[in-house]
């Protein structure tokens, strides 16, 4: 789970790189803040599966549902946050790098 979500995190500056050559620094800042937008959330969720996988008599279904609904309501509150406080958005670079961000577990699918 950590490698996915490194991945992402790479994924991620690397897009926001990519938008920051062609749209400029709102471009760039824009890209980054959506991708982190994906990352921290599935971060988070990494880091509470971790722990509670290593608890005795902890594994639980639940543990996960809960954790996928939280996972949800975080991505959509930090996009509706970037989405507010940040005036000079860039939809593009911010939902560009979102979606890669997002689907960027598909390049460790055909690694090997």
């Amino acid at each position: 789970m950590l490698r996915v979500v490194l991945l992402q995190f790479l994924t991620t500056v690397i897009t926001g790189l990519i938008a920051g050559l062609i749209g400029g620094w709102h471009a760039l800042l824009s890209a980054l803040l959506g991708g982190l937008c994906c990352v921290v959330p599935n971060g988070l969720f990494a880091l509470r599966l971790f722990i509670n996988a290593h608890k005795p008599g902890a594994v639980n279904p639940m543990t996960f549902f809960i954790g996928e609904f939280i996972k949800i309501a975080l991505t959509v509150a930090l996009l509706g946050a970037v989405v507010w406080l940040y005036r000079d958005l860039n939809w593009l670079a911010l939902l560009a790098a979102f979606i890669v961000a997002l689907k960027s577990y598909i390049i460790l699918i055909f690694r090997h």
